[in-house]
């Protein structure tokens, strides 16, 4: 009995420490000072020896690959939280994209991280692309979104959230309803009716999940 805790014990300071090292690499990337920074320093900010890091990652670009990947999955996570209950492919389209500007204020680290590296997730074969790639699909098929390739779409409006999200990150004081405006955006490049676009994106948005506002 005594080494089987023992043994928990061990497991439960490992993946501690493990965690510690992926927070403390996404404060870094967020900070986008990743790839300048040592491993004495990720382990200085992880709060855990510096021995250590090689007990989980053999580089630095490992660790920041994983830190970014759970950053990455937790966003999905998040927006499919928040619109598990909608019917309508463009309105289910459209809150995805509000919520991400809400979370700028809410989540800064974590969107700051996407607006560095979303362009990993459109490739990614889990999280953001392939959730995405399926709503627009979806999408289509329910015949709201109007375009001849379902990845081509993906590509075109990730890139438009991705600059929308730089643009609101440069913006001290943004318009109210940057976000409306911004999911308004993205509906037309889907091909979404202008009239229709603009009062889909102004629908009353679903709550966060528990977890999706904190810092």
């Amino acid at each position: 009995m005594a080494r089987a805790e023992g043994e928990g014990g061990f497991a439960r300071r490992r993946a501690a420490t493990r965690a510690a090292l992926l927070r403390a690499a996404q404060r870094l990337l967020a900070g986008g000072r990743g790839e300048e920074v040592s491993i004495q320093r990720i382990t200085e900010e992880a709060g855990v020896g510096f021995g250590s890091f090689h007990n989980h990652f053999d580089s630095k670009a490992e660790l920041f690959e994983a830190a970014v990947r759970l950053a990455l999955d937790e966003f999905a996570e998040i927006l499919e939280g928040a619109t598990r209950d909608a019917t309508d492919p463009a309105e289910k389209f459209a809150a995805k994209a509000r919520l991400t500007f809400h979370l700028i204020d809410r989540r800064p680290q974590l969107v700051r991280i996407l607006a560095r590296h979303g362009h990993l997730a459109v490739q990614a074969e889990t999280g953001l692309g392939p959730r995405a790639l399926q709503d627009i699909a979806e999408g289509m098929t329910a015949g709201r979104f109007r375009v001849a390739d379902p990845r081509t779409a993906l590509y075109a409006v990730s890139g438009a959230l991705l600059g929308l999200i730089q643009l609101r990150l440069e913006t001290p004081s943004p318009d109210p309803a940057f976000a409306e405006t911004g999911a308004e955006l993205l509906l037309r490049l889907l091909g979404v009716p202008d009239p229709d676009a603009h009062t889909v994106s102004r629908r009353p948005l679903p709550p966060l999940p528990a977890g999706g506002a904190r810092p």
